[in-house]
């Protein structure tokens, strides 16, 4: 029993190691990497559902419910059994958990850079941006982020056009 619960305490501690991705994280990769900046201003805004699609939770669920379920006891057959059953079970609520914890709102935007051009950008929107804004539209590495034109922690708003 006590095995048991070690495993189930290792599934929750794992489940809580989730990194946030936001518009103001970068990857390690990305930190020294040049990137073009491009100037543009927001034209809308739509709340978009981002959730996880890595199969890191339903595997680590799979592993720890083989292992808890090879642990009924009995016999050898009982314990593959248990271990079989274990690992369908903790993948399914290994892959749940892991879409519930990843799971977010963000916000797609639609952008006008500054050449006429219409891009879309999705992201958090943790700066409080808003259509009609004023934005620097950062590319490194293939991630496109954007950000207020202003840094000295104001936001404008020109209006839309």
């Amino acid at each position: 029993m006590k095995k048991i619960w070690i495993v189930l305490l290792s599934a929750f501690y794992l489940s809580a190691c989730g990194i946030g991705n936001t518009n103001t994280t970068y990857q390690s990769y990305q930190v020294g990497s040049q990137g073009v900046v491009e100037t543009g201003r927001i034209i809308s805004m739509t709340p978009v559902k981002v959730e996880g699609d890595s199969a890191i939770g339903t595997l680590a669920g799979a592993g720890m419910g083989a292992a808890a379920g090879s642990m009924i006891g009995g016999n050898t057959a009982v314990n593959i059994i248990g271990g079989v059953a274990g690992a369908v079970v903790g993948g399914v609520v290994g892959s749940a958990t892991e879409k519930a914890i990843t799971q977010d709102t963000a916000y797609e935007f639609i952008i006008q850079k500054n050449n006429g051009q219409m891009i879309s950008v999705v992201q958090t929107n943790e700066l409080n941006l808003r259509p009609g804004d004023q934005v620097l539209i950062n590319r490194i590495n293939g991630t496109t982020k954007i950000r207020s034109r202003l840094n000295n922690g104001t936001y404008s708003y020109y209006g839309a056009y």
